[in-house]
């Protein structure tokens, strides 16, 4: 493949160069995330297939600039020019999901400035891994909208400390709200992308994700083969489970090859992602779910240095198979790219991620979860132009 040659534009500079790569697209910036024919206003309607290729989807909104899975990363996020705003659900303990990457939120709010809550610290067994902090499952929605959000990452972004405490806690109910209102206003739908996190664990407590997510998506008029709306899980039975429930688009989402989805080794399915990538692995997830959403190493898998080798066949045989692949994360940090794409030695400093995105929008993949959203548009726009 032939790479075009970038300078490493500054953190900011970005900010204004999708503004700039938009309108060379032809269309306004907040008009990316909901371009014509995607139907009008709420919930609306939307082809997954009329997906801008490669769709950018903004990652838990547009956490490289602000605290992740906050309104105002959101908006972000659809105003930088997003196709698709990424939500992660997790339950609270009286059964309202909300919207954050993990239900351990001691890292993602000021819940350790709180001495009322001092006593529910606690130590947790998730999916085989032992955390210990403050868990979304024993606060009630009340006490969850006293918290406020804050930065995962500081070391990595600092620049996102300044709106630590600005934002709450949203619950998913508060984003299609929201998700309607810009719809509105926008003349098209917002499209959002909603993974159910560890739906084995909260089913063993009583707090299974799909049922009330699938009520959530009737009383919005998402609940249709044409929302735009695309459902994803770590879990195949969970998006089996959705897929009884509302005809809402479906992804799988993939981790390493060596790993099982945790509701595999729940059950004692051996199946590892490595099978599930075989042609007879990808058959049996396209009898459920119109794509899947897999990490880019198993787009690309690197070296021992952790430098890009040969791209894997999985775009070809998940084609065949009729699937979308919609693989995460793209991330503008050095610390976050692959060796061949760092520039200079401070690992939190920009890299050359429109190299990277290059080499992986030339395998064929769909569509890419991004950090940085203006940035990865900027990127197709390169390769639709080339």
């Amino acid at each position: 493949m032939t790479e075009r040659a970038w300078k490493t534009p500054g953190r900011r500079a970005l900010l204004g160069a999708a503004v700039l790569g938009t309108a060379a697209l032809g269309l306004p910036a907040a008009a990316q995330a909901a371009e014509p024919g995607r139907g009008h206003g709420g919930g609306g309607h939307g082809s997954l297939r009329d997906l801008p290729v490669p769709t950018v989807i903004g990652h838990r909104g547009a956490s490289g600039y602000r605290p992740e899975h906050t309104l105002g990363s959101y908006q972000l996020a659809l105003d930088l020019g997003a196709h698709i705003v990424e939500q992660d659900l997790v339950p609270t303990k009286d059964g309202h999901l909300v919207c954050r990457h993990e239900n351990d939120i001691t890292g993602t709010t000021d819940v350790a400035d709180h001495p009322e809550f001092a006593d529910r610290k606690a130590t947790k067994s998730i999916d085989g891994v032992t955390y210990t902090g403050w868990f979304t499952e024993d606060f009630t929605l009340a006490e969850l909208k006293t918290l406020r959000a804050t930065e995962r990452i500081p070391g990595n972004r600092p620049d996102n400390t300044l709106y630590n405490g600005r934002w709450t806690i949203p619950t998913f109910e508060e984003v299609l709200r929201w998700a309607d209102k810009e719809g509105r206003k926008r003349g098209a739908p917002v499209w959002l992308y909603v993974e159910t996190k560890h739906p084995t664990y909260f089913r063993k407590l009583g707090l299974g994700p799909e049922e009330p997510l699938a009520r959530l998506l009737r009383r919005y008029g998402r609940d249709g083969k044409n929302s735009a709306l695309i459902l994803q899980s770590f879990e195949p039975t969970s998006v089996q489970r959705l897929a009884r429930l509302v005809d809402t688009p479906r992804i799988v989402l993939l981790s390493g090859p060596k790993s099982r989805p945790w509701d595999f080794v729940e059950s004692g399915d051996p199946r590892t992602v490595a099978d599930l990538v075989k042609p007879a692995g990808l058959k049996w997830l396209a009898s459920f779910a119109q794509g899947i959403g897999p990490t880019l190493d198993l787009i690309i898998p690197k070296d021992a240095s952790g430098r890009l080798t040969t791209p894997t066949t999985l775009v070809r045989d998940a084609h065949a198979r009729g699937l979308l692949l919609h693989p995460y994360t793209m991330r503008n940090e050095n610390s976050f790219l692959p060796a061949d794409f760092r520039r200079g030695t401070d690992p939190n400093a920009y890299g050359d991620v429109f190299g990277a995105c290059a080499a992986y929008f030339a395998t064929g993949i769909d569509g890419i979860f991004a950090d940085h959203p203006d940035t990865a548009l900027l990127a197709a726009a390169d390769h639709a132009g080339r």
